[in-house]
């Protein structure tokens, strides 16, 4: 129990403290953001920050702290450790750096950001990379809710459409349409508060109910407690995405730049986003390792349950913490959260787009030549096996991550900041990303006598190819135009 709370006070900490430094680091200043010089009503719409942030919040976690949080859970309470420690010293520096930079490039995709600064090859993997990825995951959090949907209905006894996984579906992918379509704040800006508020809820609902129904969080320890031994590094850190760090950020956190009044909501609308994200992944992994018993020390009560399905667990331990209540909040969560993921998907995908053709997006004819292609992709994808869809979702989510902190770290370097700040969890994410490749069993499936050195020496070359890079490329100083709101280099 002491470990948890420990934790818990670092995060918050966290945010004050380490937040603070990246905050002073990238700089934020008084210049017009794309929020205000650009607002053409539908992408680049001003809004409050309060707002800003719930908004992040959902668009970054959905089902990813609780899933995630849960899954790593089954190697024990050292998961507290990687939760908190990624949280501060990566996620959040990560989330950050891409938020911000995308304000000062006009509210620019990852892919177009990562072409500036590491070059047009990469800024062309970067795009591929970025939309199916984006088509992905929007895909399966359409897949996932419509069947649940129908299964709840059929437990009260209903039938015929209600029933119908497809015809959940193919709602979900229209809504899905109208939401990439319309306007940022026409849905999404007045919905997703609401629901930002009820997954802070629903944890702060699960701890508290964790502490009254008698259950103990056991304190950190460092064996692996995985009933089938799988290993802690790199599969933990994997695994658990986005209570640490997850590219998928990467490519969200573009939406909210575009919506900034000011640089200085950089800090709570980015970085604060990410830690109350990793808060309420520590409560979850907390809620697995508690709730379920184990077995000779493993976790093999909460494997078992995960095996049963993953809304099942979440539903399980929301009604074992909090009765009825958490049952409603349950069901709003494994519903509600990956829908608005879903859709917020889709939409990163049509702007990564609308980036890389320079389409503008002011007209509702060039924004249908882009949606309907993307939901079209998607509706076929859904019809795909579930599990080959996401075979290599995990590997490719945590390599943008990296290939996102590598940038941040180029720009830093080019405007003579301290770039150390993103070098060390770019080369960390480095060699998890390589690790996790080489050792994985959908990916090449060596041995960990191979896929650990590889690893390692994998991220030394990567940390080689950017001191390299810094000694040939010389650094230069950020300066405003004469109107004082564009950025250029000098």
């Amino acid at each position: 129990m002491i470990s948890f709370i420990v934790c818990f006070a670092v995060l918050v900490a966290g945010y004050f403290i380490y937040g603070a430094l990246v905050d002073r680091v990238f700089g934020p200043d008084d210049r017009d953001t794309p929020a205000v010089r650009i607002n053409d009503g539908v992408d680049f719409v001003a809004m409050p920050r309060w707002k800003l942030f719930l908004i992040q919040l959902l668009n970054i976690a959905g089902l990813g702290p609780i899933y995630g949080a849960l899954a790593g859970a089954q190697w024990g309470t050292s998961v507290f450790l990687w939760i908190t420690l990624g949280t501060i010293f990566a996620g959040g520096v990560h989330d950050f750096a891409v938020g911000f930079m995308s304000m000062r490039h006009d509210g620019a995709s990852v892919s177009e950001l990562t072409g500036k600064y590491l070059g047009n090859i990469m800024k062309t993997i970067m795009r591929v990379f970025s939309v199916v990825l984006l088509v992905m995951v929007g895909t399966v959090f359409a897949v996932g809710p419509a069947g649940l949907i129908s299964l709840l209905f059929g437990k009260q006894g209903a039938s015929g459409l209600l029933t119908n996984t497809t015809f959940w579906l193919v709602l979900i992918l229209i809504y899905y349409f109208i939401a990439t379509f319309v306007p940022i704040d026409k849905i999404i800006g007045k919905l997703y508060p609401v629901f930002g508020i009820c997954l802070i809820v629903m944890a702060i609902g699960v701890g508290i109910g964790i502490f009254t129904h008698g259950y103990t969080i056991p304190e950190i320890q460092f064996a692996n407690l995985h009933p089938s031994n799988t290993p802690i590094w790199p599969m933990m850190f994997v695994s658990v995405a986005c209570g640490a760090i997850s590219g998928f950020h990467a490519t969200q956190s573009p939406l909210m730049a575009r919506c900034c009044k000011s640089e200085k909501e950089s800090h709570m609308v980015f970085y604060g986003a990410m830690v109350c994200e990793g808060i309420i992944a520590l409560i979850w992994a907390a809620a697995g390792s508690a709730v379920y018993a184990k077995t000779g020390g493993l976790t093999t009560g909460l494997t078992e349950m995960l095996a049963s399905g993953q809304a099942a667990c979440v539903y399980d331990i929301c009604t074992k913490t909090m009765g009825g209540f958490g049952i409603v909040l349950a069901m709003l969560g494994v519903i509600a959260c990956p829908i608005t993921s879903g859709d917020t998907a889709f939409r990163s995908a049509r702007l990564v787009l609308a980036d890389w053709f320079n389409i503008e997006q002011k007209q509702y004819s060039k924004r249908l030549y882009l949606c309907v292609p993307l939901l079209l992709a998607g509706a076929f994808i859904s019809q795909l096996n579930y599990g080959i869809v996401w075979r290599y979702f995990s590997w490719s989510n945590q390599t943008l991550a990296m290939i996102a902190l590598w940038t941040a770290s180029m720009y830093l370097y080019k405007n003579g900041r301290v770039y150390l700040l993103t070098v060390i969890p770019a080369t960390f994410m480095s060699a998890v990303s390589v690790t996790y490749f080489f050792i994985a069993p959908e990916c090449l499936h060596l041995s960990a006598f191979i896929a650990y050195p590889v690893g390692i020496i994998a991220a030394i070359a990567f940390l080689a190819l950017f001191i390299y890079t810094t000694r040939k490329t010389e650094p230069t100083t950020e300066k405003e135009d004469n109107h004082g709101k564009h950025l250029h280099s000098a």
